[in-house]
């Protein structure tokens, strides 16, 4: 199976979604997403988290990074989309 066919659910893959999350993003925002940090499956499509660099500095650690939670649909068509977090490139989270 392709990565945009559907599988046995009539979803999109999760491999698709994060690939479709991340280009869709892009071309709203312009800026390219620096990786997909989470994909879940919801009851009408998936939800992913995507990173971008919003602002580059130097030293690179002090880069201002955006986590935005991206909203597709079944076929993997971005339906929203917000901004949940702004941090530092070095800043780690003290999550446990």
């Amino acid at each position: 199976m392709g990565a945009g066919e559907k599988g046995r659910t009539g979803r999109v893959s999760a491999r698709a979604a994060m690939r479709n999350a991340a280009e869709q993003l892009q071309e709203l925002l312009g800026r390219a997403p620096e990786s997909v940090s989470a994909v879940t499956p919801t009851s009408d499509g998936w939800q992913a988290d995507v990173e971008v660099l919003e602002m580059e500095r130097i030293p690179p650690t002090t880069s201002v990074m955006a986590s935005y939670r991206v909203t597709l649909d079944e076929e993997g068509e971005l339906v929203a989309y917000e901004r949940i977090r702004r941090y530092t490139r070095g800043q780690i989270d003290k999550r446990a």
